[in-house]
């Protein structure tokens, strides 16, 4: 069993080289790298503690990858001031919890909560607006408190609703730009932001969700539900959805890092990748860029809280021109996400 597992482990490594497109079977892995980590760990363990040499399977995988265990876990916190930066949060908030029940509505309660953190940048995921958006944009910042301009992409889902992805930013934002990610409803946008007569571009992200048909059931209850043909199916399912949102991340970072490359400025790319750090997409997009987290992290970097199992799928990574002072992950629970947020020292 633990050779079973420590074989599993390093096959997880493997997804960050190997693009689902190519072999989908590493990916599978990937997802599951914290948890395979966990019992290796547990492995490791049990064989000291009998003073057995079994113990030596499990720490030289673990050692192995040691740099994708970093993207989880930091131990040394950050003391830098926070002095001359500027604060940028990311949150997918859900679509403000609107498609449940109208009494557990969020909106009002998130916006509240973004005005207090005072942020220079806000970037939102799974936005959702009801009515007028020019009328809904303007009252959310008038509510937020502060002057913020604001680029919105949003799609229509019929009766007035909306959803969809915005920036909000007290810099003046001078140019707009999005990137169409085709056969799917996912989106990225990108905003020109100066901040004292430097231009840094905002990259916000909703990459593809892996589209699970029944996210009000834990994982193990969509595996247990039924009998057996029921339970085959659900995990065929499973595996089918988890396949294909695999397969378009892989295209939709592709894109994403063509648009990074050829940016003249200094980038900031946040958001929801739904994509875990042991994984080709972030691989693709984090290449030539830092990762906050990395960069001035304390403690899990677990973002995700929702019914299926926590892992970290929500970033902000940076420029080599820009320099990380702080970064966080702040524990309210509004949404099924957590919103992350660093602050950052100007590029001059």
């Amino acid at each position: 069993m633990n050779i079973l597992f420590a074989f599993a482990l390093v096959i997880s490594y493997l997804s960050v080289h190997i693009s689902p497109e190519s072999f989908i079977l590493p990916a599978f892995f990937g997802l599951a790298f914290p948890y395979l980590l966990l019992i290796n760990i547990f492995f490791s363990i049990i064989w000291a503690v009998l003073l057995r040499y079994e113990a030596i399977i499990s720490v030289i995988v673990i050692a192995i990858g040691f740099t994708h265990l970093s993207n989880y876990i930091r131990f040394g916190k950050s003391n830098e001031s926070t002095d001359n930066s500027f604060k940028v949060i990311s949150y997918n908030v859900r679509l403000f919890d609107n498609y449940g029940n109208p009494d557990n509505n969020t909106e009002e309660r998130i916006i509240d909560f973004l005005r207090k953190q005072d942020a220079d940048i806000i970037c939102l995921q799974e936005f959702y607006l009801y009515g007028d958006p020019e009328k809904k944009d303007s009252e959310i910042k008038n509510a937020l408190g502060n002057n913020y301009f604001s680029h919105i992409k949003l799609t229509g889902s019929g009766k007035n609703r909306y959803y969809g992805i915005v920036t909000y930013s007290r810099y003046p934002i001078v140019q707009k730009g999005q990137i169409i990610h085709p056969k799917s409803s996912s989106l990225t946008i990108f905003s020109d932001v100066i901040i004292e007569n430097d231009t840094i571009r905002i990259f916000n992200n909703h990459l593809q969700s892996f589209r699970l048909k029944n996210m009000n059931r834990s994982l193990f209850d969509e595996m247990t539900a039924g009998d057996n043909n029921e339970t085959l199916g659900l995990l065929k399912s499973l595996a089918a959805s988890l396949k294909k949102g695999f397969v378009l991340r892989a295209q939709q970072s592709e894109a994403l890092k063509t648009q990074i490359n050829i940016s003249d400025y200094p980038v900031i790319v946040v958001g929801d990748f739904n994509d875990t750090p042991v994984s080709w997409s972030y691989r693709k997009i984090r290449k030539g860029l830092n990762d906050s987290f990395v960069s001035a992290g304390y403690g899990a970097g677990f973002t995700y809280r929702g019914n299926y199992p926590s892992n970290r799928i929500d970033y902000i990574l940076y420029d080599e021109a820009l320099e990380c002072r702080y970064f966080d992950i702040l524990k309210v629970k509004y949404s099924d996400h957590y919103p992350v947020s660093a602050f950052f020292a100007r590029p001059f």
